[in-house]
This record gives structure tokens, sequence and C-alpha cells, in this order.
């Protein structure tokens, strides 16, 4: 069995160890009138099986990306995840969901985190990244947390990120330690003038996502990089690291901070989490990332090691003047990223990220041809947003042609494709949204 309860003698030598005669004994100093006096209301228990096929028949009432082709993004994209990678992250060496707190025992671990470490800066063009954060909003708001100084406490940030990191911004902000001016934007773009009319002495980030929420592609960046630098803020990129390998990196951009939800690299949408935040900054930061990071060095013998350089957390030296009070990394979730990222390679990344903006492509002309039109006219990567009355009933339908739909916005659905779409679900999507059955 796989959990066998201790046995009625086991349980009385235990209450005898501790000077108690009985269970009831163990509740002394709660009063009467605040137990239950009744037993739970459960069930009979079930065996092993039974709890098993209990469970599966459940779970069969999920849908999932493996039965129904899924166009749902909005941060969380149905990437293909090689059978290799599941495999990999079962390797005793490798296998734990956290940082390791003995840390220079496990090599394994710390190897891996220094390899997804280097992976992330080549992605973003950076000098340095962290061993991950819970997921993309919160790594963005530790980015803001990294650029406010004692002068400067202004966040500048466009009304086009994605809402949920914008309510995460919202929340940290109540702190007292930044401030937030959301800017609206034009057309689903950045108003690139008024985000440049908002800069000034007591700036310390402009946030740009790119591409934003609503998948299109900002340009004049480095306009905003250039204004925000003279005012020695600093530029904060929140960036889609598949997009990476045909779109220009955040450090050509003159980003000084790149962060970004790692889910889309080796991990599976598993029904909301758990995913990873990455986090990557410019030399000049490096004392102040959150988190940790794992370095290479030699021991006593001359060999190849692998240890914690830095761990700006309040469980170490640091204390109350922690810059961050996120004690986990995804360790996991991380590893899962570098493996992906190693086994596709630079080529492969880039063939995913072509195929997925080729399908999203094809997709809006065969909308186009149904009459259906987009919402914002501007170049996307892999998502957009097409025109509808109501996307909550089309969803529906959609759901009954055995397809899941989009997000669902006020006068619109945002459709997402990956290199997983084909041109045969492509085409009965278009056909279901253009009034076929």
């Amino acid at each position: 069995m796989r959990y066998t309860p201790n046995p009625p003698a086991v349980a009385e030598e235990m209450l005898k160890s501790i000077g108690l005669n009985s269970f009831e004994d163990l509740f002394a100093d709660i009063p009467q009138e605040v137990r239950l006096n009744r037993e739970l209301d459960l069930p009979e228990g079930l065996s092993e099986i039974e709890v098993k096929r209990h469970l599966l028949e459940k779970a069969r009432r999920n849908i999932t990306v493996d039965e129904y082709p899924c166009f749902l993004g909005a941060g969380a994209y149905d990437h293909f995840v090689p059978a290799a990678v599941d495999q990999i992250l079962l390797r005793s060496e490798f296998y734990t969901a956290y940082t390791p707190y003995q840390p220079e025992i496990s090599q394994g671990i710390l190897q891996s985190i220094f390899e997804y470490q280097t992976m992330i800066c080549k992605l973003t063009g950076l000098d340095v990244s962290n061993a991950s954060m819970y997921d993309g909003g919160t790594a963005l708001a530790e980015a803001c947390q990294v650029a406010v100084s004692s002068k400067a406490k202004k966040i500048i940030v466009p009304d086009n990120i994605h809402p949920e990191n914008l309510r995460i911004l919202k929340t940290y902000a109540l702190s007292g330690r930044f401030a937030i001016e959301v800017i609206p934007g034009k057309d689903g773009i950045i108003d690139i003038e008024a985000m440049k009319k908002a800069i000034g002495k007591g700036t310390a980030a402009v946030v740009i996502q790119q591409p934003n929420f609503y998948g299109i592609i900002e340009q004049g960046i480095e306009e905003l990089a250039e204004a925000v630098h003279q005012n020695k803020g600093l530029l904060i990129m929140s960036v889609d690291p598949i997009s990476l390998a045909i779109l220009k990196s955040p450090a050509e951009y003159g980003a000084d901070i790149a962060v970004g939800d790692g889910q889309v690299l080796g991990n599976n949408l598993s029904f909301g989490g758990p995913y990873l935040g990455f986090f990557a900054a410019s030399e000049k930061l490096l004392r102040k990332i959150p988190g940790r990071i794992v370095g290479q060095s030699v021991d006593s013998e001359g060999k190849k090691a692998f240890v914690l350089t830095l761990q700006a957390r309040e469980q170490h030296i640091r204390r109350e003047k922690a810059s961050s009070n996120i004690c986990s990394n995804q360790a996991l979730c991380a590893l899962a990223a570098a493996i992906y990222l190693s086994l596709i390679g630079p080529e492969g990344l880039r063939q995913i990220a072509l195929r997925s903006h080729q399908m999203a492509v094809y997709a809006k002309n065969e909308l186009e041809k149904k009459g259906l039109t987009l919402k914002y006219k501007q170049p996307f990567f892999r998502e957009f947003a097409v025109k509808m009355d109501n996307p909550s009933t089309m969803n529906k339908k959609l759901l009954e042609n055995g397809i899941i739909g989009g997000f669902e916005l006020d006068d619109a659905m945002m459709l997402a494709f990956t290199e997983k779409r084909t041109r045969a679900e492509i085409d009965k999507l278009v056909n279901v949204l253009g009034g076929e059955k």
C-alpha cells in the first residue's frame, strides 16, 4: 500500500511516550463548546483502486489540448513539448522543485540552473540572469522594485501590457515603494509621444511589453529607451521568449532589464501552472537582482564547480534590507526550459517562431475572406484580436465543434497560433467563426 497508518499499538506507544493516555488528551486545551462533537460529514472510505477509478472519472470531464485544438493564448500557449523533456526532468541529479539549502553538495541542480541562466542571457542579450521567479508577472513587479531609488519612484506603463501583470504591479505599488502612471495607447500600440512626455527626473523606469498583450509588435522602443536613459531611469521589457528567435533582443532595444514568462519553453499548460518567470539584466544591476545567481568556479582540486554566487533574499544576510521577499525559485520549471532550449537549439527555436507567425498570418487571411476583420491593423507575431459582437457565445459554438476558442475581449476574440496548429484546424476554426457548422 502507498500509505499505511500506524496500527493502534504503535499509536498507543506514541501517546505514552509523551505522557498521555488517549487521543482526547491531545485536545485538552480546546474548550468543549468549540469542539465539533460529531463525526465529520465524509463518505465512507474507499480502497486505492476505487479512489483511482473515481478520480479518473472526474478527470475525464476536463477537455484538454490533446483532444481539441487550442487557440487560447493571452499569456499561456499550447506549444509542443518534446517527450525527452519529461524524461530528463526525472533524473535524480536534477530533480528538485527548489534551490538546495546546502548548494555545493548538489552540483547537478546548480549546473542546470547555471546553464538555464546562460541560455536566458543569450536569448535576451543581457549580461546576467537569476535562477528564475514565480512567473512573468511577479518578475515584472520585482524589476520595477529594482529600478526605484529614493529620488525616482515613478513607473510609466502603457495600458496594453497584460492586465494581470498590471494588477500585480498595482498590488506591489500599495507598499509605497513606487507609483504607477498608466499611459493610454492608440490603436492597440503604445503612444510614444505621450509616454515620452510623461518621462521626467522622477521616473524610475518605463515598462514595455513586446509583443504587447494584443499580440502586436511595438515600434519606436529605442526612442523611449533614449528618453528614459537621459533621465537616469531604466527601460524594462516584458518579452515573449519564443519571439526573441526572430525579433530584436531586449538588449538591442536598449533595455536594462528583461523579464517574461517561461511557460512556452518546454512547460505544459497544466491548467494554469506552475510556470516560471525569467529575469535578466545588465551587469550594473547585478547586486540588485532579486533571488539568487549560480556561478561557475573551481574546487580545491582545480576541477570545475558550481556555487550559489549571490543570494539577495531576506533569509540570508539581507534580512529586512532584502530587495525581494520571493524565496522560491521555480527550479523544476526552469530546468524544463533549459532542457527544451538545449534540445531544439537556436535554429529550432527560430523555426517554431516562424511557423507560429505563418499560421497566424494564414488564419488572418482566411478570416478576412469570410468578412471578419481584425480589431487592430498592426503587425503581429502569433496572436491577434478579431472583431465580433458576442465572443462568449462564439466560444461556446467553437467548443460544440471541438475547438478551444480564444480569449474574450468586450468586442473581440483574441486568437493565438503555435507550431502545433495545422491548416485543417485553422480552416475549421475559420468556418465556424464565419457562420458555417
